[in-house]
C-alpha cells in the first residue's frame, strides 16, 4: 500500500484527526491516528495488517515463531499482523505500570519475536515492551508498526517496519506554537498522557 492508500484507509474510518491532542508521551500534535476506528473493521484491519506483513523482509519472516504486541493499542494490529504471518500473537500489558505477560501467555526461551504497534512515536512504548519480552526469555528480531510518527527518528534498538513514515510535528506543553495554543487540548488515546 501507498501512503496515500494507508491514510485514505485512515480517513474512511474517520481516523485521521485534526485539533490539539495530548499524545500518550505527553507530547502535543496538531493530528492524530486514531488506530482503534481504523482497525474496528475486520477487512480494513487484515488489509493493513497483510500490507505490513509484505514490509517485513523474508530473511525475518521465516524466523518469527510469535508476534507481541503492547495492550492497548496494539492487540488488534497484532492479532492480524500473527495471522497474516501464520503465527500465533500475544500482548503485554502493564497492570503495575510495567509491561508484562499475563493471561496465560508465555514465551518459551529463545522464541523469536516481531514487535506490533499501531503507531510509534518516541518509541518507549516499544522499548518497554521489548524489555519485557527479554525478561520473558524471547529475542525481539524486528518491530513493525502501521505509522511511524517520528519519521524514522525512533530508535527501538531492533530492525524496524513500519507501513508509512509520517513527519507529523509534536510539541512539549510548554513548547506550543499559538495557533495550536489557541485550541483546546484532548486526550484521545488509551492511556494517561505522561
Amino acid at each position: 500500500m501507498t501512503e496515500d492508500e494507508v491514510l485514505a484507509e485512515f480517513r474512511a474510518a474517520g481516523a485521521l484527526l485534526e485539533g490539539h491532542f495530548i499524545l500518550s508521551s505527553g507530547l502535543r500534535s496538531p493530528r492524530y491516528l486514531q488506530c482503534a476506528r481504523v482497525l474496528m473493521n475486520g477487512a480494513r484491519a487484515a488489509r493493513l495488517a497483510t500490507a505490513l506483513a509484505r514490509t517485513l523482509p523474508d530473511k525475518i519472516k521465516v524466523q518469527l515463531d510469535l508476534v507481541v504486541s503492547p495492550a492497548m493499542g496494539g492487540i488488534i494490529v497484532g492479532h492480524e499482523m500473527g495471522r497474516a504471518l501464520g503465527i500465533d500473537a500475544v500482548f503485554v500489558e502493564r497492570p503495575t505500570g510495567t509491561f508484562e505477560l499475563r493471561r496465560g501467555f508465555s514465551i518459551t526461551p529463545g522464541q523469536k519475536v516481531l514487535l506490533v504497534e499501531d503507531v510509534v512515536t518516541t518509541g518507549l512504548s516499544s522499548r518497554e515492551a521489548i524489555a519485557a519480552v527479554r525478561a520473558a526469555g524471547g529475542e525481539v528480531i524486528a518491530a513493525a508498526a502501521l505509522i511511524d510518527r517520528s519519521n524514522g527518528r525512533a530508535d527501538l534498538g531492533v530492525p524496524f517496519y513500519p507501513l508509512i513514515k509520517l513527519d507529523v510535528p509534536s510539541y512539549a506543553p510548554d513548547a506550543l506554537p499559538p495557533e495550536l495554543a489557541a485550541v483546546p487540548a484532548i486526550k484521545p488515546g488509551s492511556r494517561a498522557a505522561a
